[in-house]
Order: structure tokens, then sequence, then C-alpha cells
């Protein structure tokens, strides 16, 4: 999997420090959006050309990581209570 630091950049001058793609200006939320609303991976790269593949594909892998984590930590929590 391709390093966060190639992937998202979070800058105060771009965008109010909303993380971005790498070398654009495009929020890594559109993605997530686009994908939470059932439009395909392909249909967010036609409409940001800017962002290549890579970066999208590695975008999704690390927030799929994240809501594992957030899962587990949820069911141990629940768990302990």
């Amino acid at each position: 999997m391709t390093s966060t630091s190639r992937v998202v950049h979070s800058d105060p001058d771009i965008l109010g420090g909303t993380p971005v793609f790498v070398n654009t200006r495009v929020p890594i939320k559109t993605l997530l959006d686009y994908l939470e609303a059932g439009d395909s991976l392909d249909e967010f790269l036609d409409h940001f050309p800017s962002v290549s593949r890579e970066q999208a594909m590695s975008t999704t892998g690390y927030a799929y990581a994240a809501l594992e984590l957030a899962k587990e930590m949820l069911t141990a929590y629940a768990n302990s209570a």
C-alpha cells in the first residue's frame, strides 16, 4: 500500500486544512461521499481526473482499516461494560 504522505495532504492554505489528495484540491471526503452514494470508483475518477487510481485505492484501503479498528474498539468497549 502507498504511504499516506504520498496520497493525503493537509495544509491550512488549501481548503482550510481539509485533507485532500496530494497535488490536488480534491477532498478525501468527496471520494467517500461518492462511494457512500453508490457511485463507482470509475465515476469518481472520471469527475476528478487529477486524482490517480492509485491514490483513490490507497485512500479507500486506509478508510476501511480505520473503520475496522473503530469496530474492534467499540466491540471491546461494549464487552467490558
